[in-house]
């Protein structure tokens, strides 16, 4: 398979500055995802959007993200990685203004899915980017430990974002806030990002592109439909039915096209394979948190939406620390495993701990214990994972790969906050039901119905987590980087794959 080029991207004294700038695009796509969260109720009053719709200002986005990534990956292998990263930061930006200037519900659904079709090609092609950038070991990790630190941090800096803007600007600020960032991350992508691609002509698997496209989008939806219509109406079985049919036929297509979409040896491979579950499901069961944390602090303890935003800080500088820090070093040293099975027992841990908080527990002794817990085990999960999905590929397949653990990753989100939420609702509804002839409708029976629904989908997520811990101890069999070098070819690449550097 023809390649651009290689040469030694250690002589590249840019590529520090290119990491800058790949981070900062990713901060954003995933910042996006969160940052109108807080908003959502100021949001809503303003356009006069109803209950049932005001689910799809999120949904809008992550529904056309991770539908559409596998698709942004193979773009972004042939038509080349620098260029689908410049179209898509700018696409992001155009989309991200119209959103902000939207004068009603519509025009707003529709910036916020031209948001996710644009990150859904930029995700791609960002991780690529890093990965054939940086191939040496040490500064691969350090690179992956910084990339995993952003990663994790920011959806909760998106909270905090959220609030403040919120409280003093508006919400619309909540979606302008990209405009510059994309801006600034294109015009500095430009000048030092070097391009690579796949030098054959592209021939896209067509057939494969709309069963996997159309099976996540059922998924997707499915899942968000059940928030609504409950996870046994025909509807969501209906959708979740059809999705896992759809993505069977695309397993089946992929064998047996000469150019696949998503080749199976990426995703059968035992070290990458383990990486797209570890991701995946660790994200599953802490997406929640974010959820259950925001409306514990402000329907519950009465938090305004800058206060909220504020509490979510310790949970981000322990990611900061855990991955900066720990991870970092430790992942040139140590099998994958060894930190991500400890990083998902201990975002269980932090799960579990929402069971010992009331109505009445201080922030200390809550929700500040919970999300250092959350914060350090994610920092020890992300750089890892992103680090493994990626490692030894096949040079051509650099987006597809990356797209690959963006989609684990983001259909992961999609799908435990629908669980989580109906999990947590259904509870709450139970609660009340149960108790309403011994206290009736009073505001601190209600607020204990809350509690204890999402004291049940934090259990839930915990083993979520914890089922996803165990799956990774034991299919992620991969050795340490340096006692599997020998055996795996230059700089711990599988054997066969080269590595393919930045040119200048």
């Amino acid at each position: 398979m023809a390649t651009t080029k290689p040469q030694d991207p250690a002589a590249d004294p840019r590529r520090w500055a290119a990491l800058f700038f790949i981070g900062l695009a990713q901060l954003m796509i995933v910042l996006d995802g969160t940052v109108v969260n807080i908003a959502l109720p100021s949001l809503q009053q303003d356009l006069g959007i109803s209950d049932g719709d005001r689910q799809w200002v999120i949904t809008g986005y992550t529904l056309a993200f991770g539908s559409l990534l596998l698709l942004g990956g193979r773009i972004a292998d042939y038509t080349g990685r620098k260029r689908a990263f410049l179209i898509g930061l700018l696409g992001f930006a155009a989309a991200s203004a119209l959103g902000g200037a939207a004068g009603n519900f519509e025009m707003l659904l529709v910036a916020r899915a031209l948001q996710g079709g644009f990150a859904a090609l930029l995700g791609p092609s960002a991780l690529s980017l890093l990965t054939v950038t940086f191939t040496h070991p040490k500064e691969r990790a350090k690179a992956f430990g910084i990339w995993g630190a952003i990663t994790a941090m920011a959806g909760a800096l998106g909270l905090l974002a959220g609030g403040a803007l919120t409280e003093y600007l508006n919400w619309r600020w909540c979606l302008y806030i990209s405009v510059p960032i994309a801006l600034v991350a294109a015009v500095g992508g430009y000048g030092v990002l070097a391009e690579s691609r796949r030098r054959e002509r592209a021939r896209f698997d067509v057939l494969g592109v709309l069963l996997v496209t159309s099976g996540l989008v059922a998924i997707v939806y499915g899942t968000s439909r059940a928030e609504a219509d409950g996870w046994g109406s025909a509807t969501v079985v209906g959708l979740l039915s059809a999705g896992a049919v759809l993505l069977a036929a695309f397993a089946v297509v992929e064998n047996r096209v000469p150019q696949p979409l998503l080749p199976m040896r990426l995703v059968t491979d035992r070290t990458r394979g383990g990486a797209y579950l570890g991701a995946g499901l660790a994200i599953l069961g802490m997406f929640g948190a974010f959820l259950f944390m925001t409306y514990y602090l402000q329907g519950i303890k009465g938090y305004s939406p800058i206060r909220t935003g504020v509490a979510f800080l310790p949970m981000t500088v322990a990611v900061l620390l855990s991955a900066g820090g720990l991870a970092t070093r430790l992942l040139p040293k140590v099998a994958p495993r060894m930190l991500i099975v400890p990083g998902m027992l201990l975002a269980a841990s932090g799960m579990l701990w929402f069971l010992t908080i009331d109505t009445g527990t201080s922030y200390a002794e809550g929700v500040l214990v919970a999300g250092l817990m959350l914060g350090f085990g994610a920092g020890m999960i992300m750089p890892v994972a992103f680090n493994y999905a990626t490692h030894g590929v096949d040079p051509g397949d650099a987006g597809v790969a990356s797209a690959s653990v963006n989609t684990a990753q983001q259909v992961g989100s999609s799908i435990g906050t629908a669980l989580l939420n109906t999990i947590a609702t259904s509870a709450t509804a139970d609660y009340l039901t149960s108790h309403v002839s011994r206290g009736g409708h009073d505001p601190a029976l209600a607020r204990k119905a809350v509690l204890e629904g999402f004291e049940t989908a934090s259990t839930w997520a915990a083993g979520i987590i914890l089922g996803g811990a165990l799956v990774v101890a034991v299919l992620m069999n991969t050795p340490r980087p340096e006692g599997a070098a020998a055996d795996r070819g230059v700089d711990g690449a599988e054997p066969g794959a080269v590595p393919e550097p930045a040119r200048p």
